[in-house]
């Protein structure tokens, strides 16, 4: 076993695993892991700056996570940075920032390095199962960004598009400041057709229907899982490998982007950070189900986290 510890930073989370990996049998035994919102991607897509306040945040769980690291004796440390910091003007200040307070230099990957990452961290528990047919599209819904993959045992093609939670939520629904809630049905078709253009653009490179299974990633595919299953609290061991029909996705998709800020911050397993971007998300995913003619989803908790994971196993 090598104990190992991967951070991904994301446009609207920073999460940390430590697991121990043996690359023999393939296992990964995980002994912490966590999520913080922290925003990093603030304001990213308006001003193309990373601001103070979301650097701040992040710093600060970055120095609870070097602690974290440090407490398990960690071998190996990677830290994988996406969307928000490839795109901002001022990364410099979020890599010197990481390299002080974990002594790792973040690594600024590129969207077909993410889309590796997440392929391997989502399929290596279902290559064996019969009732999953290949190859999986494994599409990891995140902030700033959407990876689409598709593979059999190992990636055939993959692209990123700059589609997200964050990103459509904050070109869509802001105005004057201040969040739309609920947004209106003029808001919901603009970004409804920015996310068909860059499903076009996904499919010149992917081929995005001759898939058999879709395999859905990160928190707004996680926490549609939750509500459809009606979890009294977010549980990992319950969404994960869960699978949630389009029918249901449809139905949540219209009920988050009907409701108002009070109601969805009272569905038992919303993250709060989650709550002004879980309909932008939904509506992600909802649009790629239709698009590919997808009857269901499966839900997975392993992630890019878990290919970072292994790429230093």
């Amino acid at each position: 076993m090598t104990r190992v510890a991967a951070i991904d930073c994301g446009t609207n989370s920073i999460r940390l695993l430590v697991a121990d990996a043996d690359p023999e049998t393939g296992e990964l035994v995980d002994l912490d892991r966590r999520m913080t919102i922290v925003r990093l991607g603030q304001g990213v897509d308006r001003t193309g700056r990373l601001a103070p306040e979301a650097l701040a945040r992040t710093f600060a769980a970055c120095r609870e996570y070097a602690d974290v690291v440090k407490e398990f004796g960690a071998e190996r440390l990677r830290f994988v940075a996406t969307s928000a910091s490839r795109d901002a003007e001022n990364r410099d200040e979020f890599v010197r920032g990481v390299l002080d307070i974990l002594g790792v230099e973040p690594e600024v990957i590129s969207g077909d390095q993410e889309a590796e990452f997440s392929f391997t961290g989502a399929t290596k528990e279902l290559m064996g199962r019969a009732d999953l047919a290949r190859p999986y599209l494994v599409v990891d819904i995140g902030g700033g960004s959407t990876e689409f993959v598709v593979g059999d045992e190992h990636v055939g093609a993959a692209r990123s598009v700059d589609v997200g939670c964050v990103r459509m939520t904050e070109r869509h629904l802001v105005v004057d400041g201040e969040i739309t809630d609920p947004p209106t049905a003029d808001q919901i078709a603009a970004m409804r057709a920015d996310i068909e253009a860059a499903l076009d653009l996904a499919e010149r490179t992917v081929p995005l229907r001759r898939a058999h299974t879709l395999v859905g990633l990160a928190g707004s595919v996680t926490t549609v899982s939750a509500i459809a299953q009606n979890l009294p609290a977010y549980d990992s061991a319950a969404i994960h490998h869960s699978r949630v029909s389009r029918d249901r996705v449809r139905e949540i998709t219209d009920r988050l982007l009907r409701s108002a800020h009070a109601e969805r911050a009272a569905i038992p397993s919303m993250h709060p950070g989650r709550v002004d971007v879980i309909g932008a998300g939904a509506l992600v995913l909802l649009s790629i189900m239709e698009r590919i003619g997808a009857e269901e989803v499966v839900v997975s908790e392993h992630d890019i986290l878990d290919g970072i994971a292994w790429s230093i196993a």
